[in-house]
């Protein structure tokens, strides 16, 4: 008779196990973060770039939104029919669906590559590029060689849980550490020693992605549990099939973000121009700057808040499937106060320490006009961030349940319905403002969704 493995599982302390298994998927959350805020910050610091590259910064952000949201259909999806597989001794299946995913990754990337190089200018545009020429030209700049890097970024990150798959945690999040770690490395060489701009920039973060990919094809030379073959090589369509649905939550998620983005850098162009500061010539991109930077701080925290819910997905499973519902209800409290924690430690650096933050990005280059927005920004955009990290713990337990569709439905209300909604319906009343208060309005709202399901789940989980 085989023994049941993992049984760790079911009797080590639950506050041990959300420890052991969230540090490792936060740090990595953040160290893939890390890429585009490095940048930011090295760029916002340079006298010769400040907000016109900031902003110009913000507006290319999504497009590499879109890139990770394909390869985390293709990564997660494949992560998860992978160890399916395994958990099957499918070892056949198994290569051959790394392997089709490898070749649809690679494709994928080329694909949209081509599609950024030839639309760059109506993309650019679409995403607020055009608020003024100084920025559009950052914009232009910047975007090319980040283009030229997508296949690489997009394969890194289609790998890293494929990696995970193959029970090696430790290994994916060294290469994507080792990448992150080249880019801070490479940015203030290219930036302010070489006086490289906006290519300075692009050219360190690729270098960093060409690091994580090439130590992910090493990886994929060595796997444990699983040998590639020549013939894992093939787009297997029957298998694309099946693990390209696994993967459409993960997808959802990033390119709903995409959506509420547009909208609100549309509606911060659009509105930016009716401000009697921001109006002007020399100040239209603050705003841009401005939000660019709130989001990317607002993306750190976020980046722990899910990195923790994320880690604790294999501890409610195998307890819910142990009948241990006691333990996965018990995990729900301390996650979601662990979730409390941190959006009100947020909470409180952003109400009390605003002009800190925003000194970080180069305020000292700018005009006060800059720090005023940026102050207010902070304290009126972040307000809610205690609701926010609440809610996206939430979404992504009730997935570890089991419950993907009621989690995916729950965050697309959340970006496209609110996110989207207010952030085109309040400046209409307010202005630029309106802008603002599109984010505390949306996590409100939304909270008041999510509790109504966390006393659903309590229920559930106690019957």
């Amino acid at each position: 008779m085989n023994q049941k493995s993992n049984t760790f599982l079911e009797t080590e302390p639950i506050g041990k196990l959300m420890r052991k298994y969230a540090v490792p998927c936060v740090i990595s959350l953040l160290v893939a973060a890390l890429y585009n805020i490095v940048d930011q910050i090295f760029i916002a610091n340079a006298s010769y770039l400040g907000s016109y590259g900031n902003a110009a910064n913000t507006v290319v952000y999504p497009m590499t939104v879109i890139a990770l949201a394909i390869a985390v259909l293709i990564g997660d999806g494949c992560c998860a029919h992978v160890s399916i597989c395994l958990g099957a001794d499918k070892k056949e299946d198994a290569h051959k669906s790394i392997g089709s995913a490898v070749v649809l990754c690679i494709i994928c990337g080329l694909i949209l590559t081509a599609v950024y190089l030839i639309f760059q200018e109506p993309i650019l545009t679409v995403f607020g590029g055009r608020v003024n020429e100084e920025t559009f030209h950052h914009a232009k700049e910047y975007f090319f060689w980040i283009t030229v890097g997508v296949p690489f970024y997009m394969f890194g990150q289609a790998m890293n849980p494929i990696i995970r798959s193959d029970g090696s945690p430790k290994f994916a999040m060294a290469a994507t550490l080792a990448g992150a770690a080249t880019n801070i490395i490479l940015d203030p060489i290219f930036i302010f020693v070489f006086k490289w701009g906006m290519m300075g920039a692009a050219v360190a973060t690729i270098l960093g992605q060409i690091l994580t990919a090439v130590l992910s094809v090493w990886y994929l030379c060595h796997m444990k549990a699983i040998r590639l073959e020549k013939s894992s090589f093939r787009l297997h369509g029957k298998l694309a099939g099946k693990y390209l649905p696994l993967g459409i939550c993960s997808f959802l998620s990033q390119i709903s973000l995409v959506a509420a983005m547009a909208a609100i850098q549309n509606m911060t162009l659009k509105y930016g121009a009716l401000d009697p500061v921001f109006g002007q010539e020399e100040y239209a991109q603050i705003p841009m700057a401005v939000l660019g930077i709130v989001m990317k701080f607002f993306q750190i925290v976020i980046s722990i808040a899910v990195g923790m819910a994320a880690g604790c997905i294999p501890i409610v499973g195998y307890n819910v499937g142990a009948g241990r519902k006691d333990r996965a209800r018990n995990l729900f409290t301390k996650l979601l106060i662990s979730e409390a924690v941190v959006g009100a430690v947020a909470l409180f650096i952003v109400e009390v320490f605003p002009r800190q933050l925003i000194g970080i990005f180069g305020a000292a280059n700018e005009s006060v006009y800059y720090t005023d927005f940026a102050v207010k920004c902070f304290r009126i955009y972040l307000c809610m961030m205690i609701f926010a990290t609440i809610n996206k713990g939430t979404f992504i337990y009730l997935q570890s349940l089991g419950k993907a569709l009621i989690s995916t439905v729950l965050s697309l209300v959340r970006e496209l319905v609110f996110g989207v909604g207010f952030a085109l319906l309040l400046p209409r009343f307010f202005g630029l403002d309106g802008v603002l208060y599109s984010m505390p309005v949306s996590d409100v709202l939304t909270f008041v969704i999510s509790a109504i399901v966390i006393a659903y789940t309590y229920k559930t989980l106690k019957n």
